[in-house]
């Protein structure tokens, strides 16, 4: 097997975490679980995995400071891949792939592709795993993927199913499933045949590009132009902007006969609403506080809390979000977490709303 090369997808602006996520400062930069950044806990993870001259990083020019400085002393120089524009997820990771081998990578070197803002907390667990799905991807000549074994019917995640067993510590994978709704959530638990898609992908980069020259060609036929043009800003958005704008998921991963499967072994979550966090935080007194400068709790439980460098009290409530950042103010149930989006759908249209998105 070659090196094993990192790549952390980072260019994404989701408003989930509205109102500390936001345009200008998105999810994974923001410090949730730890003393520092998602995105930097990410990094910390591939310690003792991935050097940090094999770890790379994709995301768009608007990020640049905030990347940089999340990133110090984690990767080496000139290890940040920047998108031009926004064409999705097949796009970048062509560019990603180019930029790896014209830096020295080999196409026999095998790449792993990992979300920014995934929290998991066994690191162990996690290498034993992408360890695992490397030795399979070089030995099989597959993309792995790595899925995590579904704890309830979760509608909010795509799902894999599974085949026939690969090796020892994988399977084949039948097909992708999007968003189920709750009856065909519990059917694909008691089936037993259905893991969550986490979006890990593991490879052989030479692997990668045979699948996109195979299934995306209208994207591959800009691959030698691409890999020219890098070292030359103005050549690499100037032939970006030509690549049509397609995920990665409908442009390979649904397509390909060479997929396969390794299970996680550690821990997952993709923190995708605020009340997630109740359960990777500890609770302090009955409650989720992720960040307050001080507090007060009076029969209160089951809140999470997120109120940097101002106190909160809190009496007399149970089960509700609390966000409080010195620009906005946020209270809703646990339950409708999902409704922040409404919020922000609210802001676009007003004209104070672009300060506080």
């Amino acid at each position: 097997m070659g090196n094993i090369y990192s790549l952390i997808m980072a260019g994404g602006q989701g408003t989930r975490f509205w109102p500390e996520s936001t345009s200008r400062k998105p999810k994974q930069y923001l410090s949730l679980v730890s003393n520092q950044s998602l995105l930097a806990d990410t990094l910390d993870r591939l310690d003792g995995l991935v050097g940090k001259e094999q770890r790379y990083i994709v995301t768009v020019k608007e990020q640049e400071s905030l990347v940089l400085e999340d990133s110090a002393s984690k990767i080496g120089a000139g290890q940040v891949v920047f998108e031009p524009s926004g064409r999705n997820t097949a796009p970048c990771i062509l560019l990603s792939l180019a930029t790896l081998l014209k830096n020295g990578a080999s196409e026999s070197d095998v790449v792993a592709i990992l979300p920014s803002d995934h929290v998991i907390l066994n690191k162990n667990g996690f290498q034993q795993s992408i360890q695992s799905a490397a030795s399979v991807a070089t030995e099989k000549k597959r993309i792995i993927t790595i899925g995590i074994p579904p704890h309830f019917p979760h509608t909010g995640f795509g799902y894999i199913q599974t085949g026939a067993e690969l090796s020892e510590n994988a399977l084949d994978v039948i097909t992708f499933k999007e968003k189920p709704n709750l009856e065909t959530a519990i059917s694909y638990l008691e089936s037993g045949k259905y893991l969550w898609n986490a979006g890990m992908f593991v490879a052989e980069i030479g692997v990668l590009l045979g699948e996109f020259k195979e299934h995306s060609p209208e994207i591959y036929s800009f691959y030698d132009e691409l890999y020219a043009a890098i070292g030359n800003d103005s050549e690499v958005a100037r032939t970006y902007s030509k690549l049509p704008s397609v995920s990665i998921d409908y442009a390979i991963m649904e397509k390909s006969k060479k997929m396969g499967l390794c299970k996680a072994n550690f821990d997952w979550n993709d923190l995708g609403s605020w009340d997630a966090l109740s359960t990777v935080v500890d609770e302090t007194e009955g409650n989720t506080l992720v960040s307050a400068k001080n507090h007060y709790f009076e029969e209160a439980k089951g809140n999470v809390i997120y109120t940097p460098d101002q106190f909160v009290g809190l009496i007399g409530v149970e089960d509700l979000i609390v966000i409080a950042n010195g620009k906005s103010v946020v209270v809703l149930p646990k339950s409708d977490s999902q409704k922040v989006k409404n919020i922000v759908t609210y802001l676009k249209d007003k004209d104070y709303g672009k300060d506080l998105l």
